[in-house]
């Protein structure tokens, strides 16, 4: 299952650009806690805490326990993160307080079994992946870590849906419908190129037939001489 993990932060007074932009001039990163029919908490984060959870890969479905000083650690998870558009440095986050009983919405990635023992792989087809992550409403402490689809019966042209995920672990997927995941698609395949290339163009002109020795025949001579 999902780990938890605990992010120390500060806390700030107060909101809007400016008080933002002072923030990072300090160092920090500006983040808020929203949610859970709470009042927003603004704090800020060490920017290298920041970059090595961005690093690791599956942030939006982690929980995070958000230590502020003085007040109780509170239960989230990272929904949004803004990037510098020069620097792509993280300048803002966004995390979402998780109320108690609450299911959360959260993208868990899809890991594949077997690729090298498919059928369908074996001759020559392609996994056409539809969607890397699925979306599904999951209890906070029970969030999957990846779904997990085998690949090892899978033929050529084969479509492989949310219900041949092996363990859904009693999450519940928003599309509401078992929804195409990824497929087994045909190789492609290329024209062959002919062995000859056609004649150029000067081969195809007819010529004029040849006489003896190779020569074109004369044309006959006149008769010399006037009437008689």
């Amino acid at each position: 299952m999902v780990q938890t993990i605990r992010i120390e932060a500060a806390s700030r007074e107060r909101a809007g650009k400016g008080a933002a932009r002072a923030t990072r001039r300090a160092g920090q990163v500006p983040a808020v806690i929203y949610g859970a029919k709470q009042e927003a908490t603004l704090i800020s984060l060490d920017p290298r805490v920041v970059v090595k959870e961005l690093q690791k890969g599956g942030w939006r479905s982690h929980l995070y326990e958000v230590a502020v000083e003085g007040a109780e650690p509170v239960r989230t998870l990272m929904r949004e993160v803004q990037f510098h558009p020069v620097t792509d440095r993280p300048i803002h986050v966004d995390f979402q307080r998780l109320a108690p009983g609450q299911k959360i919405r959260v993208l868990v990635p899809v890991q594949f079994l077997n690729e090298e023992t498919s059928p369908g792989l074996k001759a020559g087809g392609v996994l056409n992946l539809v969607r890397r992550e699925l979306e599904v409403l999951s209890d906070p402490d029970n969030v999957p870590e990846a779904f997990v689809l085998d690949l090892g019966a899978a033929e050529i042209g084969d479509t492989l849906r949310w219900s041949a995920v092996q363990d859904h672990f009693g999450t519940e997927a928003t599309l509401g419908r078992d929804f195409v995941v990824a497929t087994v698609a045909p190789p492609t395949v290329e024209a062959e190129l002919s062995a000859e290339p056609p004649p150029p163009p000067e081969a195809t002109k007819q010529k004029a037939p040849a006489g003896k020795g190779g020569a074109a025949p004369a044309a006959p001579a006149k008769k010399a001489g006037g009437k008689k």
